[in-house]
């Protein structure tokens, strides 16, 4: 179960503050894929951030009672003065994963060569991506996210990633960020709704996409 308690987040502007979340309450539990809609801009990705713990609210609580990954692709947990391999054991030993295998099914996945073995500062924007993506399918977790906004490699490399996740997504609970509405109806079966810092959670996807498409409407008006 993940639960978020009156959580506020924000970011300072030269003309004030822009809220990207306020007072956002939901419970997410275990096996009903949850697609969280919203346009470009609504904060979809500072809430899955959030969510993950990969970044902290303003203020409020973020309760995880299951193991949840960081956002897929995420790289910014990555420590730059160390190399990949030393990511790997470090990540390892704090989810309690086997340093071993981690590091034998990323070696194969991500397909980094012998950059595995050079300083996280050194890689490509693409190359993080890789390495945060394989470690993701490396160790199991309870809850996946995903934010459409990643992207991993060229075509063959995001074949061979999209079906990794399939794997793992189907024994695990999904979290699908995104403004793609076919998208989230081929994954998820509830959804909730983000704007102006408001998050509306619905048990019935199709009430998220209604509420979703009348916001599209009113911005294209």
């Amino acid at each position: 179960m993940i639960e978020l308690q009156h959580v506020f987040k924000s970011y300072p502007l030269k003309e004030g503050k822009h809220v990207v979340l306020n007072d956002v309450n939901l419970r997410i539990e275990e096996g009903r894929n949850l697609a969280i809609l919203g346009l470009n801009g609504a904060g979809k990705s500072t809430l899955i951030r959030i969510i993950g713990g990969a970044e902290p609210p303003d203020s409020g609580r973020v309760i995880r009672t299951s193991r949840v990954s960081w956002p897929i692709g995420f790289s910014g947990g990555f420590h730059g003065s160390l190399t990949g391999r030393e990511n790997l054991r470090f990540v390892s030993r704090i989810y309690g994963a086997d340093i071993k295998k981690v590091t034998a099914y990323v070696e194969d996945f991500a397909e980094l060569g012998p950059y595995l073995d050079m300083p996280i500062k050194t890689y490509s924007s693409g190359m993080k991506s890789k390495l945060a993506f394989g470690l993701s399918m490396a160790i199991s977790f309870d809850f996946y996210l995903i934010d459409e906004a990643f992207s991993v490699g060229d075509a063959a490399f995001r074949a061979k990633a999209n079906r990794a996740l399939k794997e793992r997504t189907a024994q695990a609970t999904l979290i699908f960020v995104s403004h793609n509405t076919a998208a989230v109806r081929q994954a998820c079966v509830c959804g909730a709704v983000l704007s102006a810092g408001t998050l509306v959670y619905y048990p019935v996807l199709e009430d998220a996409i209604k509420h979703y498409s009348e916001i599209c409407d009113a911005k294209r008006s």
